[in-house]
């Protein structure tokens, strides 16, 4: 059986797992946490602990926490496993790296490290960007490790803007180092956000630490039909004015 457990810091919901877990377990505990979720318009942050009283799943219970998985995985914004169990300690960590959001294993004497992870996640997207209205440029602070957050929020302001406009006449990367992706699953975020609107955006702009100037190919690799321009990480104003203006667009007027 699951039970829901409360004995954990706001904003954080448990679960644990004991003798057999059937299908029935996910209906009545799962699918109403993920839906209470959604209906409040929150992100789940989950601990799950599988202690010595858990025996196994069945095999009803496995296609059920797939199905509810497949159906909810933008919800999820952490996962912490709480167990001593070999297999599924390693099983964790082997198919983890592929999911949208992170997921950590510890041991059963952990559990308040695994909390204090859950608890100290960034709230919403980890990277914050705005959209400059009267230039037209996007501009993207990276300062953390990517999620696939990120470029849901990222996607949302873009595709906003050309529900009304043809095009995004730039778009600025301003990052002192570039941390990387959180996941597998937020690189392939990534690269689906990349498709999707790179035929859009006519000037990319990179300002960044002068360690980061091979991403300056990357991007101009990404976006085929754009000019890639790389500019000093305190040069920001410089690089969002030369995004704002492709060739043939008159400069905005000041004054």
């Amino acid at each position: 059986m699951l039970e829901r457990l409360t004995d954990v810091p706001a904003g954080v919901d448990a679960v644990k797992a004991v003798g057999t877990v059937s299908k029935n377990d996910y209906e009545t505990v799962i699918e109403p946490l993920v839906d209470d979720a959604r209906s409040e318009g929150r992100r789940i942050r989950i601990l799950c602990e599988l202690g010595p009283e858990f025996h196994s799943f069945t095999p009803g219970a496995a296609w059920e926490d797939l199905k509810v998985g497949l159906s909810s995985l933008r919800l999820f914004e952490g996962c912490a496993i709480v167990t001593d169990i070999a297999w599924i300690r390693e099983s964790t960590r082997l198919t983890g790296f592929f999911l949208p959001c992170p997921v950590h294993v510890y041991g059963n004497q952990e559990r308040e490290e695994a909390l204090r992870w859950l608890a100290s996640l960034p709230a919403g997207p980890g990277v914050s960007h705005r959209l400059l209205p009267d230039s037209h440029v996007l501009v993207v602070e990276v300062e953390h490790p990517l999620r696939a957050q990120d470029f849901d929020a990222l996607a949302l302001t873009v595709d906003t803007w050309l529900e009304t406009h043809d095009e995004l006449t730039g778009a600025v990367v301003h990052a002192r180092e570039f941390p990387g992706w959180e996941n597998v699953g937020s690189l392939l975020r990534h690269a689906r956000f990349v498709r999707d609107h790179h035929r859009q955006v006519r000037r990319v702009a990179l300002a960044a630490d002068s360690r980061l100037a091979g991403l300056a190919p990357h991007l101009a690799n990404h976006f085929v039909q754009a000019d890639v321009r790389r500019f000093g990480y305190d040069e920001l104003d410089d690089a969002v004015a030369w995004a704002a203006n492709p060739a043939g667009r008159p400069p905005a007027a000041t004054g």
